[in-house]
């Protein structure tokens, strides 16, 4: 799986208290089980919600193509709502 980012836009949600982490470390959300649902259709974006070391995260994602093939551009992300906790808790 490979991944793009801004790089800028993820050392400020790293620096931000209600965030937490940056693109970088959210990566290791989609090496473990997660729960995926659809965001959105235009563009089409996708919310996954899963571990990032002792915390549940969301990130919403969109899947892009260029030559080297499939890629996940990341777009955001935030500590998962009590809600998103309770999607993950009965989908995993």
């Amino acid at each position: 799986m490979r991944f793009h980012f801004d790089e800028r836009k993820s050392e400020r949600l790293r620096a931000n208290p209600k965030r937490g982490i940056g693109f970088e470390e959210a990566q290791g959300l989609f090496a473990h089980p997660y729960y995926l649902d659809q965001r959105s259709d235009c563009p089409e974006q996708y919310r996954a919600i899963g571990w990032v070391g002792d915390s549940l995260y969301s990130v919403i994602f969109e899947v892009r193509e260029h030559e080297q093939g499939e890629y996940y551009h990341l777009v955001t992300l935030w500590k998962a709502t009590k809600q998103e906790q309770q999607l993950y808790e009965e989908h995993s």
